[in-house]
């Protein structure tokens, strides 16, 4: 990067590395359940999200506690119905995140 402009390389080259260590992170833990991985369009971090229709909370703490990410964030909705749950760190230089929202009865929302 020169001149303090970001260029569609750089964008190119974070995305690359975000696919990559999304690679890393499917080959480190291949029994893990699956969920749905986006690599995003403008910093390149990967952002996971549970969206499983039984159990996403504890799917969500399976995934936060693989790869280690920082303390879980629980959000209530606006309507105090559903609960969403945060978790981020970075791993090999990407922010990765998983995120999951689920009703008190454990129900994921769509």
């Amino acid at each position: 990067m020169t001149g303090g402009w970001i260029t569609q390389a750089d964008r190119v080259r974070w995305q690359q590395r975000a696919a990559g260590q999304l690679a890393a992170i499917l080959a480190a833990h291949p029994d893990m359940p699956v969920i749905a991985w986006t690599v995003t369009a403008s910093g390149g971090a990967l952002s996971g999200q549970v969206l499983a229709p039984a159990g996403p909370r504890r799917l969500f703490g399976q995934w936060q506690r693989a790869l280690g990410l920082g303390e879980v964030t629980e959000t209530p909705s606006a309507a105090g119905t559903p609960v969403y749950l945060h978790a981020r760190g970075v791993l090999g230089g990407v922010t990765v995140s998983v995120t999951a929202a689920v009703f008190d009865g454990g129900q994921d929302i769509r």
